[in-house]
This record gives structure tokens, C-alpha cells and sequence, in this order.
């Protein structure tokens, strides 16, 4: 599919059938991953993807919220991803602190995109979940207490009639421009 076709089909899916991710597929995600850029190639993560059913249904339950009614599908998918938030080089942290950026966040969130056009391309679906109780995670995962979570994603197969959805958005005049602001 070309890059734009890929765009328009990229969407956050919160229903999955109960069919497993290919080793094959969860590899190809695994080397998106490993390719997107970071801040002086950094590569500020560690991908974690949870698959064994009894630990994925722990990691999904603990992105649910009942007071907000978010995520309640997660239990559904059959892979979770945890994109953990790994110590960045020197580099990045002085120039974070000159430039006022969270680059470790942007290279997390570059890296997601990776993960989310990857599985679209090979048929899976997958959503961005920013609500998860990270304590809960990172115990369950051994991740150490002083990471951070940056993102989790949800992966599995849509049903077969889950709509493609339309993408409202604002114009192209209200969210872009040439030259001076």
C-alpha cells in the first residue's frame, strides 16, 4: 500500500477478534521500531511486547479506568506493547536543557508511529493509550523504577466489519502556513 493509502487507514482500533499476532509480524514491528530516528540516534527505548495471555490481560487491565470508562477494550487485543522510556545520551539531556524540549518523549512518539504504520501495513491495528497505572505495569513488567512508561499500544486484528472511519480534521489553512507566522 503506498504511503498515503497507508495514512488514511491508519486509525485507533478499540476492538480486536481473539486471533494471535505472527511471530513473522511481531518481528517486522520489533525492526520499525528499532529504525525510527531519535535525537543523535539515542534510540531512548526499550520495546516490551507482552503476548502470554495471563500477563497481557494484567498489563491491559492496568490501562483501564473505570471512573473514565477508558481502555476497556485493551483486554481484548492480543498483544500489548509497552514503549519504556530508556535513560537518553548525554547529548540529548544537555541539549533538552538549552533547548526546553522533551526530545526523549518526541523520539518515543516518532517510535509509536513506526510501530502503528508498521502493523496497518501488515494488516493489524493497533491504539495509543497515554492512561495506564505505570506502577502497576512496571511491577508486573520488572521494568525498574526509575524508567517511565512512555507509551502503551494496543495490537491485534479488527473484526472483519470494524469501519474505517472518517479522519475529521482541521482544514489544511487552520493547521499549516508559509513563512512568517
Amino acid at each position: 500500500m503506498d504511503f498515503s493509502q497507508l495514512l488514511l487507514n491508519r486509525q485507533s482500533v478499540r476492538k480486536y477478534r481473539d486471533t494471535p499476532v505472527e511471530t513473522e509480524k511481531l518481528q517486522q514491528l520489533i525492526e520499525a521500531v528499532r529504525l525510527a530516528p531519535s535525537a543523535c540516534n539515542a534510540q531512548p527505548w526499550t520495546l516490551i511486547l507482552v503476548d502470554d495471555p495471563q500477563l497481557k490481560n494484567q498489563v491491559a487491565l492496568a490501562t483501564c479506568s473505570k471512573t473514565f470508562g477508558l481502555n476497556s477494550f485493551a483486554t481484548q487485543a492480543p498483544v500489548i506493547a509497552v514503549l519504556v522510556m530508556e535513560k537518553p545520551k548525554w547529548t540529548v539531556r544537555v541539549g533538552a536543557l538549552i533547548q526546553r524540549r522533551a526530545f526523549p518523549l518526541i523520539d518515543i512518539g516518532i517510535a509509536a508511529a513506526h510501530f502503528c504504520l508498521q502493523a496497518t501495513e501488515l494488516g493489524l491495528s493497533t491504539c495509543m493509550m497515554g492512561w495506564f497505572d505505570e506502577n502497576t505495569i512496571k511491577k508486573l513488567l520488572r521494568i525498574p523504577r526509575r524508567r517511565r512508561i512512555g507509551l502503551i499500544i494496543s495490537l491485534g486484528y479488527a473484526p472483519q466489519d470494524y469501519p474505517l472511519r472518517p479522519k475529521p480534521r482541521k482544514e489544511t489553512q487552520a493547521m499549516s502556513r508559509s513563512n512568517l507566522y
